[in-house]
């Protein structure tokens, strides 16, 4: 059992089901059926790939790293072959569950892990086609919540808090019928558009971990772990930097619309005290003086958003911090671990960095999440760090 075990690196498991998950998020889906479908799904084929990456380096294995399952005798190589092919099967059945979409990105995905194991690890494809794999994984998830029927998208209540549901801002709009508008009609391959941003970001923090593990065997490489902890910072920064600008572009609208509204329900009850206000601000329907111009100034949308971005909670908001706190935590999970390799390139501190990497996705996983407006998600996910932690000093992720 434990062979197996360490053919499919079951310490690595946990950095998966955060795919799908940030993928949910990145759609502003709450997780349903759709999203374990994915999760099901994206776990075989991950497991498929590990099993088929082991079949195709059996005999590199057996010069490099002999205490492998397969070099050493303890798994057939037809055994980890047939593995492989089994849950390849599996994954794509899960994802045929969540709906046709589902099936088709799973599709890419599967044919991207055999590409990679067979062929393309050892071209200067490797890496691509990895983070392609990885990006995948995201998408799929994000498809599969979207088009599996599993309800509504997610409003203000209760995960997404920085949010503002249809209804509710249906409700505050003035005039005589407030009907809710309808979701834009998309449907297929096209409800998973949202979370392209989201999977890029993954999909290149793939590319670096890929990228530094063409090393692991022999080391040797100093500026790859470099250049790869400079794409850590970046995709950090990528990450906060997202946030900002849907939290600034939220606010302005939310107040705006607020602005709006209040302006609006007023406007029918201010006839009758208008040319009292007028005699105060030297302002009437007809007149544009100072104090007017400057009272229309203060009381504009754009104005009043910008008052109400500096005020002090905005830098307590609980969803800006836990984004902050989630990145900050892929920083020092990926960053010291990368260092180390570049200081010192010995097999030993690359493959310590490579699985530092590994073990980052989870981090990185729960600020996407967040930073899409999804706290509680962000913080299930990273709730899966200790029982990776735990399992990893049994079983080697790399």
């Amino acid at each position: 059992m434990r062979a197996w075990a360490e053919l499919l690196r079951v310490s690595a498991l946990f950095s998966v089901p955060g795919d799908a998950l940030a993928g949910a998020a990145a759609v502003s889906r709450r997780p349903g059926r759709g999203t374990a479908l994915a999760i099901g799904a994206s776990l075989c084929l991950y497991e498929a790939g590990m099993a088929l990456n082991d079949w195709a380096d059996r005999d590199e294995d057996a010069i490099d790293r002999p205490h492998r399952p397969i070099p050493s005798g303890r798994i057939s190589p037809a055994a980890a072959l047939g593995a492989a092919g089994v849950m390849t099967a599996a994954g794509l059945a899960l994802a045929a569950r969540a709906g046709r979409p589902a099936l088709t990105v799973a599709s890419g995905l599967a044919a991207t892990v055999w590409a990679y194991d067979l062929h393309l690890k050892h071209t200067k494809a490797g890496p691509a086609a990895m983070a392609t794999a990885r990006s995948l994984d995201l998408l799929l998830g994000a498809t599969a919540t979207a088009t599996a029927g599993v309800g509504p998208r997610r409003g203000g209540r209760p995960d997404n808090v920085a949010g503002t549901s249809v209804i509710a801002d249906a409700i505050r709009t003035p005039g005589p019928v407030a009907a809710a508008p309808p979701p834009p009609a998309r449907g297929g391959l096209t409800e998973a558009l949202p979370a392209l941003p989201a999977a890029l970001v993954l999909g290149a923090h793939t590319y670096g971990v890929t990228a530094v593990s063409r090393h692991e065997t022999q080391g040797g490489s100093t500026g790859t772990p470099l250049a790869v902890l400079a794409t850590t910072t970046a995709l950090a920064a990528a990450v906060l930097g997202e946030w900002r600008g849907r939290s600034v572009d939220r606010a302005g609208a939310g107040s705006a619309r607020s602005v709006g509204t209040s302006t609006a329900d007023g406007a029918r009850s201010e006839g009758a005290g208008r040319s009292g206000r007028a005699r105060v601000l030297g302002s009437g329907p007809h007149t544009s003086g100072p104090l007017a111009r400057a009272a229309d100034s203060a009381a504009s949308p754009p104005a009043l958003a910008a008052r109400l971005e500096g005020l002090p909670g905005r830098a307590a908001d609980p969803t800006r911090l836990l984004t902050l706190a989630l990145t900050g935590a892929y920083l020092r999970t990926a960053g010291p671990p990368l260092l180390h390799a570049a200081l010192n390139p010995s097999p030993p501190l690359t493959q310590r960095a490579v699985g530092g990497g590994i073990r980052a996705m989870i981090p990185l996983q729960a600020a996407l999440a967040a930073r899409a407006g999804a706290p509680l998600t962000g913080l299930a996910v990273m709730g899966l760090v200790p029982l990776a932690r735990s399992l990893a000093r049994k079983v080697s992720l790399t």
